[in-house]
């Protein structure tokens, strides 16, 4: 089974993309994970750098934020659309709201399965605070209840609303993990969606718990023959990564700790 590991857009949107691109490849990355514009000529300038830096892309959708449901649902559709048409290696979407009903929440899945059919790109749900997913718990009916439901393992979202490392959640994880084709590799813990710093051995138990939950995915995947598996270091950007009080000086750099992670786990499941 071939992994491969994908670099956020997020915390590099003051990066020029061509200099982005060629620092990603120079990291040893095998993609990007990011957004489109709407606007054709931006977007083909993006897909064209990741064609020419041989990078693969995964398109990321999270910008579908309005209250309404109708209206809601008419933007989900349009920013799908507009990912489908840059040809990427699958969407992963944040999607709905915490606060919709399970039936809504269940159009807009069912929504993106249809838009799935008719492109014929694949879509995954990423488990996140604020969407359909927020909860290990909730997220395990939605699972339970749509036999088709492919998700993006973001673990750390659910430490964060447990207030805990999951321990007492046990077959809402490993339902969770069954249904896994992409991760984020980003390290929660129960009072956050991201330590510090991962390489400090203060966050070792949290480290440790994340790890466990990719090493369960990898397991499966390799079982089942498959032939891909995905990662994206997502450690996250300002206000995700702790700032010094009054300087507001980052306590890391978050473009270290991403290569951190894609190092760490390409040796581990080489």
């Amino acid at each position: 089974m071939k992994i491969l590991f994908f670099c956020p857009r997020w915390g590099q949107e003051d990066v020029e993309w061509d200099v982005f691109l060629r620092k990603v490849k120079q990291a040893g990355y095998d993609g990007v994970e990011a957004s489109l514009p709407q606007d054709e000529k931006q977007k083909f300038l993006i897909l064209n750098g990741l064609e020419k830096q041989g990078l693969q892309f995964i398109a990321q959708h999270y910008e579908t934020t309005e209250k309404k449901f109708d209206i809601h649902c008419q933007q989900f559709e349009q920013r799908l659309l507009n990912l489908a048409s840059g040809n990427p290696l699958f969407i992963n979407t944040q999607t709905g709201k915490d606060y919709y009903t399970f039936e809504q929440n269940k159009q807009l899945i069912d929504l993106a399965r249809k838009i799935s059919g008719n492109t014929g790109v694949k879509i995954l749900h990423e488990t996140h605070r604020g969407k359909f997913s927020f909860a290990a718990h909730i997220a395990g009916t939605y699972l339970a209840e749509i036999d088709d439901l492919r998700i993006t393992l973001d673990i750390s979202h659910w430490c964060n609303t447990a207030e805990s490392f999951l321990h007492d959640q046990q077959e809402a994880v490993a339902l969770a993990i069954s249904r896994t084709d992409h991760i984020h590799s980003r390290v929660g813990y129960p009072e956050g969606p991201q330590v510090s710093d991962p390489r400090a051995p203060e966050w070792k138990e949290a480290l440790d718990f994340h790890l466990s939950c990719w090493d369960k995915v990898v397991a499966k995947k390799q079982a089942e023959d498959a032939p891909l598996l995905t990662i994206t270091s997502e450690f996250g950007a300002p206000p995700y990564l702790p700032l010094l009080p009054y300087t507001k000086q980052p306590v890391v750099s978050q473009w270290d700790v991403n290569v951190f992670m894609m190092e760490l786990l390409r040796e581990r499941y080489k």
